[in-house]
């Protein structure tokens, strides 16, 4: 199963703080270790939402582009891991291990798996009806 691990944005990523370089490096560190045990399918850290747009569609799907900064930070991401795990316990067997050290803030990561192939089946069995 794959699954995205979100990590939330805060104050500080949000303000364009660089974490510490022992941060990155236990980052680093942990990166490696999950492609090493072939868990780790990409990942990366976001830039400031001052840096990003959106694109928003009203009710008829006319596009309205809208430039950041955006002013929910709870609900911005500042970084993401895609995994690929047998079970949601795994992936949260990984989630706990995301370095995080003193002085470099609070961490919320949010797991989502992936729609698969599988998810969609019914539609399978609708058409052959």
């Amino acid at each position: 199963m794959r699954c995205l691990m979100i990590v939330k944005g805060t104050a500080d990523s949000e303000a364009g703080r660089m974490p510490s370089l022992e941060l990155v490096q236990a980052m680093g560190a942990f990166n490696q270790e999950m492609q090493k045990a072939g868990v780790m399918i990409d990942g990366t850290g976001l830039k400031p939402s001052s840096k990003a747009a959106r694109v928003q569609f009203d009710a008829k799907g006319t596009p309205t582009v809208i430039d950041g900064p955006f002013a929910e930070t709870k609900e911005l991401i500042s970084g993401f891991w895609v995994i690929e795990v047998k079970s949601l316990d795994e992936a949260i067997s990984w989630a706990k291990r995301i370095p995080q050290l003193n002085g470099q803030g609070p961490a919320n990561i949010e797991i989502r798996p992936y729609f698969e192939a599988e998810d969609f089946a019914y539609l399978g069995e609708a058409a052959s009806a």
